[in-house]
């Protein structure tokens, strides 16, 4: 290792950083096989591509900088960290104390010498493991890396593949183009299973795409992409984890979709992406913007998944899922209830707040689409309860620090509820619309959004804690006041569901009641509690939907004093 001794007193994100050495970092410095620990009082400088080897574990301490050096010493077009197949990283930065991966131009004295227009300085850091990938060879090379590289291979039949720990790490002003529109992510996980833990997460400033996923089956929480010249988020070759509260945020100068989801190669390949993302929040470039600023989410090439209780705003369109007229395209997966969006708020597009696909809607029509009004999409986005509403967000994109990402926190008051969690450990139940609520934004102390003066300092940090029942937050006045004298109607689990479904009601005292099923134009279909005696507490009753067709229903809990009603969903 060349050692440069230097001497950089300095306070950041209100630390004392003891920062005495800059390390230079070239690909012979790390190996498999052997364990680093970088540590905070020391600057590591990426010349070049550098390879942590198979059986390699780097460990990085909590507040230490990381430098990409533009112009490396090596004949790599860019400095790059790779963390090759069966090695690990481990970088456990804290709030107080996040792990920097940032530009040698950056100086760390300075906290507010860059900004975000200022990209493409390095490359990023590429993780890369042995999960399942649907592409047409079972590994494949990480994009941005030359040709026969085999330390860059990706994809195996792990999808449980373990390659670290990420936690409170930026990563800033990188994608350096290695030729012609070639690029490097800010953050690349090829093929990465889900034995890799990555939560707290930022991407500022990436001239190519924020964070891509490639194939395998990694979990993501807590990620912040903001102000990248390409997409801010981009899964492809087959992902599979599950997401929960994720920003977007694009520059006005450049960037594209919220987020490019694809599928596989060929697009019936299997097996095809199919996360399930919760508590998005994408904000666009807003109108008027020079940035390209496409669409708030774009399905592709066979994509699955599910995205839940989000909001999407200021994109020219806010979605398209695309409809071809031969072969597997999204809106089959869509259709076949294998694509779904749920529950989300959807509020000033470019092109139109309209749910069509005309001069005036929010939905881009594909070129060549079979259905070329959209007609599937409209239904389904009805059927699923998303809603065009003002979510309430103040959105900046300059220093003036009044970004406040937490608008009016869109509990079940303002949309018509949230929905279901899955029962997955994973994720956190919340009663809020968005990636931010109860009063707190996990973005405050750690990331460049604060230290550079956007976000607006008087947010208090805080993570979102689970909420035990949602159904506790009524849709009208007139529900609060019976709520108050001890009756409530929860929300069914599953919503939307295929075959039965679970309805909980909670009464004050042992009462007759009835529970109807009622269409979408008021008709009744049938009741399943007709005038019967039920005790005091919470009752729950289970609903066969087999012979029910797929659309919105509403049940209804009532007698002489109870009216309470709440929307159903049936989706085949």
């Amino acid at each position: 290792m060349k050692k440069i001794l230097t001497f950089l007193p300095f306070l950041l994100l209100g630390l004392s950083i003891q920062a005495q050495n800059i390390i230079r970092i070239t690909d012979n410095d790390l190996q498999g096989n052997t364990t680093y620990n970088w540590t905070a009082n020391n600057v590591y400088q990426l010349d070049g591509f550098v390879f942590l080897e198979e059986g390699g574990i780097l460990n990085i301490e909590a507040g230490t900088f990381i430098q990409g050096i533009e112009s490396p010493s090596t004949s790599d077009n860019a400095s790059a960290l790779i963390i090759a197949r069966g090695a690990k990283i481990n970088a456990l930065g804290t709030a107080d104390a996040p792990i920097v991966f940032t530009a040698e131009v950056d100086d760390i004295n300075d906290p507010i010498d860059l900004t975000g227009n200022d990209r493409g300085f390095w490359g990023g850091l590429i993780i890369l493991g042995y999960g399942q990938l649907a592409n047409t060879t079972p590994e494949t090379r990480v994009e941005g890396i030359p040709d026969g590289e085999a330390r860059a291979l990706f994809g195996g039949d792990n999808d449980a593949d373990n390659s670290g720990i990420l936690q409170y790490v930026s990563i800033r002003h990188g994608g350096a183009e290695l030729s012609p529109g070639n690029e490097i992510n800010g953050l690349t996980l090829g093929a990465v299973g889900n034995g890799t833990i990555i939560e707290n997460i930022e991407v500022i400033a990436n001239q190519d795409d924020g964070i891509e996923f490639f194939g395998g089956a990694v979990d993501l929480k807590y990620a912040a992409v903001s102000f990248c010249g390409d997409d801010h988020y981009d899964w492809d070759l087959g992902w599979r984890g599950n997401g929960q509260f994720w920003l977007a945020l694009t520059g006005d100068d450049e960037g594209d979709n919220g987020g490019e989801l694809d599928g596989a190669k060929p697009d019936d390949g299997a097996p095809a992406s199919n996360p399930t993302i919760y508590n998005a929040t994408f904000i666009g470039a807003g109108c008027g913007a020079s940035a390209k600023n496409a669409t708030g989410v774009l399905f592709r090439d066979g994509s699955a998944g599910m995205i839940a209780n989000s909001i999407f705003t200021e994109y020219v369109f806010g979605v398209e899922v695309e409809d071809r007229a031969s072969g597997t395209d999204s809106r089959q997966k869509m259709e076949a209830g294998e694509l779904v969006l749920s529950n989300n708020v959807w509020w000033n597009f470019c092109n139109g707040n309209e749910l069509n696909a005309g001069g005036d809607g929010l939905i881009r029509a594909t070129n060549d689409a079979e259905d070329a009004n959209a007609q599937f999409l409209i239904d389904h986005l009805t059927a699923n309860n998303n809603v065009i509403q003002n979510p309430q967000l103040t959105i900046a994109r300059v220093d003036n620090g009044t970004f406040n990402p937490l608008g009016e926190g869109l509990t079940t008051t303002d949309a018509a509820h949230i929905d279901n969690y899955p029962s997955d450990a994973f994720f956190t139940p919340v009663c809020f619309m968005g990636a931010f609520g109860q009063g707190t934004v996990w973005l405050q102390k750690w990331t460049a959004l604060a230290t550079y003066g956007i976000l607006d300092p008087t947010l208090t940090f805080g993570v979102p804690t689970a909420t035990a029942d949602c159904s506790a937050i009524t849709t009208s006045i007139a529900e609060i006041e019976i709520q108050a004298k001890g009756y409530a109607l929860t929300q069914n689990s599953p919503n939307p569901t295929t075959t039965t479904t679970q309805i909980g009601f909670t009464l004050a005292t042992k009462k007759n009641i009835s529970l109807t099923i009622f269409d979408y134009t008021g008709k009744e279909i049938t009741r399943l509690i007709d005038n019967a005696a039920y005790p005091a507490g919470l009752n729950t009753i289970e609903l066969d939907v087999t012979d029910l067709a797929n659309g919105i229903y509403f049940y209804t809990l009532s007698n002489e004093a109870i009216v309470l009603t709440k929307q159903l969903v049936v989706l085949k």
